[in-house]
């Protein structure tokens, strides 16, 4: 009976110890993505609006066209095309010269509102850079802290900016997120998710945009300082008239 009592002790320590397994960087941001729209995201054409212009992202396997519509001060339609093996403007549906500063600006400025509205969906991308930093709370809920750099080999002009995500522990939706900037003078901003819907199996939100002065402070601080009421609300970020139609 003692040996028999030893063995389960045993089985019952290593067992204990698989299930306490803390998950990798990788494995939290594959699962966030997965629960949020997983495959859906490589075979999709994803529609809306956002601040009075519209957007269309194509994606089937490996490639990818990022549009953005708007119209001058003009009455001019334009039309910003970003593909995997470059940048073009369209003016009227005629394509236009820019210059390679601004084809950057520009590539950079599309690229950036899909990201968002796609996330979590772009943490995978192959310049990106992701550390478990540790688990922290907000409110009654506890998520997982995951810093994200990009390496200067694929990782755009803004390579240099640095981004955290709060990914809740057992639902892996990111409902926070900061990031700090050097062009313009550089900032800090912290994003808290409202409004979460579910579109054709993948999920959306919209944020509330904060801004936080002091330069230095460290991301993973700004969810203390949150919760603190010591953020400024800068602007409200909503996208509207989303439409998703996968591929097959």
């Amino acid at each position: 009976m003692k040996r028999i009592s030893i063995l389960l002790l045993v089985v019952l320590f290593v067992s204990c110890g698989e299930s306490s397994k803390e998950l990798t960087a990788d494995e939290i941001v594959n699962t966030a993505i997965e629960r949020a729209g997983g495959e859906r995201y490589n075979n999709a054409q994803i529609d809306f609006s956002f601040r009075k212009k519209e957007y269309t992202s194509k994606r089937e396997g490996g490639k990818f066209r990022l549009e953005r519509r708007m119209i001058d001060s003009l009455g001019n339609s334009i039309t910003d095309i970003l593909e995997n093996n470059g940048f073009e403007r369209y003016m009227n549906d005629t394509v236009v010269q820019v210059p390679d500063s601004l084809q950057v600006a520009y590539s950079n400025s599309v690229n950036s509102v899909h990201y968002f509205v796609q996330l979590p969906f772009g943490l995978n991308a192959p310049a990106a850079r992701k550390e478990l930093v540790g688990k922290d709370s907000i409110g009654s809920r506890e998520y997982y802290e995951i810093r994200v750099t990009f390496s200067e080999n694929g990782g755009g002009t803004d390579h240099e900016d640095e981004y955290m995500y709060w990914i809740d522990t057992k639902s892996f939706e990111v409902d926070y997120l900061a990031y700090n900037f050097e062009t313009d003078g550089g900032g800090i901003r912290f994003r808290r998710a409202f409004n979460p819907r579910i579109i054709k199996g993948i999920r959306f939100v919209d944020y509330e945009n904060y801004k936080y002065e002091d330069l230095s402070t460290p991301l993973n601080e700004l969810d203390n300082l949150f919760e603190k009421k010591e953020l400024e609300l800068l602007s409200m970020i909503e996208t509207r008239d989303v439409e998703v139609e996968l591929g097959s």
